[in-house]
């Protein structure tokens, strides 16, 4: 009962808040002399299909299901939270930059014809990019993919295609207003994740120079990109894409300014949610692209002592060598093919891990070291990592102190950039 009535209180504030403000941008856009569009010549040969106006008009019903479909209250809040983030962003975009699309729909008849014609009595040929169908969509098939019976979701996903597909076939909206769509989306599941708190819940300003030093470079890139992709849209729209890496970099720039490690979302098996796999894909590549140049001709990992080895992040391959493996990043997920035991400490690169988590992982070692072969990595193997075995190495007598440890690291034939404070002792 408590979930119905959170449900209602929340579809009684979206759904006029919905047609409120989504008619008040079209209405604004319409009081322009000139809306642009973007547009490709190759859209023209996407074919007019009448029917699809069924799946399109089906995700209003999801909309307001999906309140309902919840075991808890906090649920019915989370989904109610990104249903508003998306309205309000989108609602933003489309008075700040409004679009129109340029095809005129031929005359239908029947169902599909009366449903254009409900259609085309509250939704003028504006508020295009970032699409609002695609954002909610998004939300909406995470949100019942994960409650359906396995034997329904696969109906689910083909018929959520036929709802992201609709957009086009019904001449609704064109092709950049999709991945503007899905980018949206993404980031309202990112911001309200479910059975978790908002990665931005516990920020605070971090008083680390080197955080904020950090946090300053991908700030700017961000602002680099976002520019970038407004300029480039008056050559092309393909420019829009470039707010991908712009959000991406806008969010590490957050976890360093005081977020920290949560904006990746990795959880303690190594995994990571589907929103943040997605949303932070572009710094994640950029991440692969420097392990390869930093470690080119190196090996992946190299024995310190009694079983313990100290490598860049692996390949699944090279993973399942090892019967336990530490992660010290935040910023990449275990491999899908991992067999090893798998132990995650989210930890931000180029600063100082937590001195907890860099205790415990190292407690760790030595608890794991009887299971087998033991790896301990990080994005390059260079800091966040060695600083574990270093106090690993001191803990267990292994070394005297600091200063021995990374000596003894060195020896190994592992290339660090360690300094003695980032040792536990």
């Amino acid at each position: 009962m408590a979930v119905l009535r959170r449900a209602a209180l929340w579809l009684a504030f979206l759904a006029p808040f919905f047609y409120l403000t989504y008619g008040t941008a079209n209405w604004l856009a319409s009081q322009r002399s000139a809306v642009p569009n973007l547009a490709f010549g190759w859209e023209g040969a996407i074919p007019f299909l009448a029917w699809t106006i069924v799946p399109y008009w089906s995700i209003n019903l999801f909309y307001a299901l999906c309140l309902f479909i919840n075991d808890r209250p906090a649920e019915v809040d989370t989904l109610g939270r990104r249903y508003l983030t998306i309205q309000l962003i989108a609602v933003s975009c489309f008075v700040a930059f409004p679009l129109q699309a340029i095809f005129v729909r031929p005359e239908t008849h029947g169902l599909p014809g009366f449903m254009f014609e409900v259609l085309g009595g509250f939704d003028k040929p504006f508020n295009q990019a970032p699409s609002l169908h695609i954002a909610l969509l998004v939300v909406i098939w995470d949100h019942l993919r994960g409650k359906l019976p396995r034997a329904a979701r696969l109906v689910w996903h083909v018929w959520c295609f036929l709802i992201g597909i609709s957009v086009l076939t019904t001449w609704q909206h064109h092709s950049i207003d999709i991945p503007t769509g899905l980018l949206l989306g993404l980031f309202a599941a990112w911001l309200f994740p479910r059975n978790a708190s908002s990665p931005l819940a516990g920020f605070r300003l971090t008083t680390d120079a080197k955080a904020r030093k950090l946090g300053s470079y991908y700030l700017g890139a961000a602002l680099g990109f976002l520019a970038l992709a407004i300029l480039g849209t008056f050559h092309s729209g393909a420019a829009l894409l470039l707010m991908w890496p712009a959000i991406a970099m806008a969010i590490v720039a957050a976890g360093y300014f005081g977020a920290g490690p949560q904006i990746f979302q990795k959880r303690a098996d190594g995994r990571a949610s589907l929103a943040s796999r997605w949303l932070l894909a572009p710094y994640r590549l950029g991440v692969v692209v420097n392990i390869g140049w930093w470690t080119k001709g190196a090996p992946a990992a190299v024995e310190i002592a009694d079983g313990v080895y100290l490598g860049r992040f692996p390949t699944g391959r090279e993973a399942a060598a090892f019967a336990t493996v530490i992660d010290m990043t935040g910023e990449l997920c275990a491999p899908r093919q991992m067999q090893s035991r798998w132990h995650a400490f989210p930890t931000l690169d180029l600063i100082r891990p937590p001195p907890g988590s860099t205790t415990e992982a190292a407690r760790l070692i030595e608890t794991s070291r009887p299971e087998g072969p033991v790896l301990v990595c990080c994005a390059l193997g260079f800091q966040r990592s060695a600083a574990v075995i270093g106090t690993w190495l001191v803990a267990t007598g292994r070394a005297a102190d600091a200063s021995a440890a990374i000596a003894r690291i060195v020896e190994a034939g592992r290339r660090i950039h360690l300094q003695p404070d980032m040792i536990v002792t």
